[in-house]
């Protein structure tokens, strides 16, 4: 049984106001006006924390539309993005579409049609979702394009992403180093490998880091023997790790017979992975015949684990806990009729409008650094990588 002060102090008082003199009724008087006012209060602080909660918890739901779950890195974006709308008092609904632009174009629609309050979409296709994202629009919901931009409408309220041609630098950068181009050694052969055509990001990517390389491949410090150069002979689709194997295979087949590839301009940790295989296959990776220099990006547990065992080289960490503390940021900013934060207006034309973005840092990580960055942020697990 649970005692109640509060219920046995009104009895007390009650009592006394019904059965003593005029003298203790008068204390008793005040006694009573005293504690309601104090339980008044009592009930007016537990009910507006009451009603503060209730409207934490009655913001809303915001659709969150991720491309895959088969890389490690949109997990973990689509699990930030669940913690950090929490954190501002928003439901969401979480869809991954397994790399499939018809399965995510209805499950935005069904966003649409369910009334969420925005979406936050990272694309498979960025040039497939116009008439989608006018419904929204039509509805009041505000559409954040997350990591990756959508191209071909006006409707594209902001974009979230990292600063993505310096990921390209950095990537390239990497490579310069390893190789000591800086220093006039040379010449080396090198091979690129682009992202997905229909991402926006891997141009970027791969600009950034060709305003690195060009210099030394005109140069001749740097030999593409394939002479693949451009996107539209680079590029992997879907990002799928067996194409970047398979056209490795290709390469190292018809311009490797008796050369060595030295480096391998790779934008992606996937990519780098099926880029090794496929080296591995040929016979790289012994003493004669070293690695060449693998570049990568999403520092993604198996590629760290690659570099930890000197197989690729980099990686570039983009801390997707931080985009997504930016995107529901900007989210409640903008639900909430507020200006949101935005620190670039000119670097994202999506064809039809510069779209209004927030770029983070990206950080280069190799065998020298991946403790301090990596697992000195808890981004990655010791344990894991064992």
């Amino acid at each position: 049984m649970v005692f109640d002060y509060d219920l046995f102090s009104a009895c007390v008082v009650q009592s006394l106001l019904e059965s003593q003199p005029t003298y203790f009724r008068r204390i008793a008087l005040n006694a009573r006006r005293k504690l309601l006012t104090v339980l008044g209060a009592s009930l007016a602080l537990g009910g507006s924390l009451m009603v503060s909660q209730a409207r934490a918890q009655d913001k809303g739901t915001v659709g969150v539309a991720m491309p895959t779950k088969t890389s490690t890195r949109w997990v973990s974006d689509g699990n930030s993005m669940v913690t950090a709308l929490a954190a501002k008092g928003y439901k969401t609904d979480l869809q991954y579409a397994d790399d499939d632009i018809p399965n995510q174009l209805a499950q935005i629609e069904n966003m649409i049609t369910k009334g969420v309050k925005a979406l936050v979409i990272a694309s498979i296709d960025g040039t497939t979702l116009s008439d989608a994202l006018q419904k929204a629009a039509d509805k009041g919901i505000k559409i954040i394009a997350y990591d990756r931009l959508i191209v071909g409408s006006k409707n594209v309220d902001y974009y979230t992403t990292f600063d993505n041609f310096q990921v390209g630098v950095l990537q390239a950068q990497s490579l310069e180093k390893a190789l000591g181009l800086k220093q006039g050694k040379g010449p080396f052969n090198i091979e690129l490998f682009g992202g997905s055509a229909d991402d926006n990001n891997a141009f970027f990517f791969y600009d950034g880091a060709m305003s690195v390389l060009q210099p030394y491949i005109d140069t001749g410090k740097l030999i593409v023997q394939s002479k693949q150069v451009g996107m539209n002979k680079v590029s992997t689709l879907r990002w799928d790790g067996a194409v970047a194997q398979a056209r490795m295979d290709n390469l190292l087949s018809a311009y490797y017979g008796d050369k060595r590839v030295h480096a391998v301009l790779s934008p992606y940790d996937g990519l780098s992975i099926g880029i090794l295989s496929s080296l591995k296959g040929v016979g790289y990776g012994s003493a004669n015949q070293p690695f060449p220099y693998v570049s990568g990006q999403d520092a993604e547990v198996p590629s760290v684990k690659s570099i930890i065992r000197k197989e690729q080289y980099s990686t570039i960490f983009k801390d997707t806990r931080e985009l997504a503390k930016v995107t529901a940021n900007l989210v409640d900013a903008v639900l909430s009729g507020k200006k949101p934060e935005i620190n670039d207006t000119k670097t994202y034309n999506n064809k039809v409008k510069v779209v209004p973005s927030y770029l983070l840092k990206p950080v280069p990580v190799d065998l020298s650094n991946y403790k301090e960055v990596l697992i000195g942020s808890g981004y990655i697990k010791e344990e894991q990588l064992k």
